[in-house]
């Protein structure tokens, strides 16, 4: 992500429902996150490791009312260690999950 990004300490939108799946919840734990820590980065504009491009469109779709994606790499040695948080376009729900659950 792009070192200019400002985050922001307000959230910036609802998360509605927050689930996670057991993929996601046993990553979590294997690499010693917290994942309420994951949904503080994620809903004040913190999108992870998404690539500029992505951050940009994730900042527009916060005032458009869009669906909005992070990801983050958690550093876990034993496995693919990236988790995703997807906040639907409604706001009525925030997920947690590995990219193979999508």
């Amino acid at each position: 992500m792009s070192k200019e990004r400002v985050v922001v300490s307000a959230p910036l939108f609802d998360l509605g429902r927050v689930v996670a799946t057991p993929g996601a919840l046993s990553l979590l734990a294997e690499s010693r996150v917290n994942f309420v820590d994951l949904l503080n980065r994620h809903v004040r504009g913190d999108w992870g490791d998404v690539c500029a491009e992505d951050g940009k469109l994730n900042d527009v779709a916060v005032h458009r009312g869009e669906r909005l994606l992070s990801f983050y790499a958690l550093g876990c040695e034993s496995r693919n260690s990236v988790i995703w948080v997807i906040t639907e376009a409604d706001r009525s729900s925030t997920c947690c999950l590995l990219p193979s659950e999508y």
